[in-house]
């Protein structure tokens, strides 16, 4: 139960941080795995900035989605940066 519980969780993060930062999602498969990874990275912040975060569900959806925002725009910096400086939108 736990694994879905966090699949799922996992899945809404990573949408709703690549809608905050201007995307449509990486469907299902690329939004549990950007909203998983984003809630280690998350958990990792909340404990080493010693900020106190309310338990359960709630504050593990919040956690999540900063984690994953924070994970999106390293990889769209690391994107824009091994391009060379130029757009890594093709026109």
């Amino acid at each position: 139960m736990n694994l879905l519980i966090a699949l799922i969780v996992g899945a809404v993060s990573g949408y709703i941080a690549s809608r905050i930062l201007g995307g449509d999602g990486f469907g299902l498969l690329g939004n549990i795995v950007v909203g998983v990874i984003g809630g280690i990275i998350g958990d990792w912040i909340i404990r080493e900035a010693k900020i106190s975060m309310m338990s359960g569900i709630f504050g593990t959806f919040i956690s999540s989605v900063g984690g994953a925002i924070v994970l999106l725009f390293l990889l769209g910096f690391l994107k824009t940066y091994t391009s060379g400086g130029k757009s890594a939108r093709r026109r």
